[in-house]
């Protein structure tokens, strides 16, 4: 059979005849009935999912073998797929003779009808339906249909640079925020929800931790307002953010809040949500991956791990650090934890924290610009400002720092990573993308 004429059929309310009642036809048939199809199956006995469907009157069932090209009157498509290659090769035949078209799934070559390697994608304009069929090879189909299916999903990456399409056309009226979270720092870490709000905003509102390159690729005409902090300046406070995300909505904007990490993991995205929500403003809210998880794991430290950890804290470094379990067993990560490193390694230690309690910090997390500065309680404040470590940055607190990348090196340089090196401070750059993936 030549390559195959791709074609939508309109199946609803059409007589569609399976014969065979195994895995195969059950997914086909699940499919058909979705499309409004109305399916009789042809088999002795039926696969489990076809029995609920038949149980469920939403398929006509002949529980006997296929009795000739009589079981086909009526139908517009014949599915077939039996345990005997002769059964599939009369049926492919009688359709053939009664000008039906037929899709033998056992032996392609047998049917005149071939079902591609199918899909629905939501997309922020609508649903959008891929087949793929690759030269009888199912499997380069599926892996060609996924493959698009990620491109569609991302439909905000693949259409912000062309303008081919104005997304914000197409969304529904009326103004409403969408609280979401920008990932790490990698824009490949951006959710496909969060691309699709972005593809159908009017206004983006953000913070400085945002990957400059999604902000780049934002259709012409969306208004960024940045309202990010940095250390020791806050030029728009809390208040006066939550005031814009209302006052753009209710001027009928779609407003996304576009924040760094997670916008509920220390992103005062609740307080956000409910400002919002008092106003009767719509609010969404997209999660972001968190720094705190992830960008220790940029640098090889699991927050937790078998024989090391078995919990973890995250809390801001903004404020005194409280009480926390002093075992190295229990990871702390510290947010925006820079500033106060000094004052935070002695309060810990205060608290019970041993002085040769590792501690690592990654700046910049997941950029061609990531560096990662390991030490001790002992010592990490110094290695810091040796470094000039500066935000944004997380501190990881615990045994699993040893599983740094570079922890080792610096084992064997210092004799067991507790004492400052011979020079001072020990840092060390991003591992390079290739090797973390």
């Amino acid at each position: 059979m030549s390559a195959p004429f791709l074609l939508g059929l309109s199946l609803a309310g059409r007589r569609v005849v399976a014969v065979g009642g195994g895995a195969v036809t059950a997914r086909r048939v699940a499919d058909l009935v979705a499309e409004g199809a109305v399916v009789e199956v042809v088999a002795p006995e039926l696969d489990p999912r076809l029995r609920e469907l038949a149980d469920a009157g939403r398929i006509a069932w002949a529980a006997r073998g296929y009795a000739g090209a009589a079981d086909l009157d009526g139908a517009w498509l014949v599915h077939v797929v039996t345990d005997d290659p002769s059964v599939d090769a009369q049926v492919a035949a009688d359709a053939e003779a009664r000008q039906i078209f037929c899709v033998a799934a056992g032996s392609a070559a047998l049917g005149t009808a071939r079902v591609p390697a199918r899909s629905s994608v939501p997309t922020a304009t609508g649903p959008v339906s891929v087949a793929v069929h690759a030269a009888d090879d199912p499997r380069r189909a599926v892996h060609v249909r996924n493959a698009l299916e990620e491109h569609l999903a991302a439909e905000a990456a693949a259409y912000l640079d062309s303008g081919v399409i104005d997304l914000r056309a197409r969304r529904p009226r009326g103004g409403w925020v969408a609280l979401v979270g920008a990932g790490p720092g990698d824009e490949g870490l951006l959710t496909r929800r969060a691309s699709q709000l972005l593809a159908s905003a009017d206004v983006v509102v953000t913070d400085r931790l945002v990957p400059r390159s999604v902000l780049d690729r934002l259709p012409a005409g969306v208004r960024v307002i940045d309202v990010g902090k940095r250390p020791q300046h806050h030029p728009v406070p809390q208040v006066e953010i939550n005031r814009i995300l209302v006052q753009e909505a209710r001027a009928g904007h779609g407003v996304v809040r576009l924040k760094g990490g997670d916008p509920y993991v220390l992103g005062r995205g609740g307080e956000e949500r409910l400002d919002c929500e008092a106003a009767g403003i719509p609010v969404e809210v997209v999660p972001g991956i968190t720094s705190a998880v992830s960008v220790p794991a940029a640098a090889g430290i699991p927050v937790t791990h078998r024989g090391l950890a078995r919990g973890f804290t995250v809390v801001t470094g903004h404020e005194e650090i409280p009480q926390l379990p002093t075992g190295g067993d229990h990871t702390l990560v510290l947010l925006m934890g820079v500033a106060r490193l000094r004052d935070t390694t002695d309060l810990l230690r205060a608290h019970g924290r041993p002085a040769t309690t590792p501690v690592g910090i990654v700046e910049r997390g997941w950029t061609a610009d990531q560096r990662v500065t390991l030490g001790t309680l002992a010592d990490i404040a110094d290695r810091a400002e040796a470094v000039g470590v500066s935000s944004p940055a997380v501190v990881v607190v615990g045994d699993v720092v040893t599983l740094a990348h570079g922890w080792a090196a610096q084992a064997a340089e210092t004799g067991g990573g507790a004492a400052t090196p011979a020079g001072g401070h020990t840092a060390y750059p991003s591992v390079p993308k290739e090797s973390v993936a």
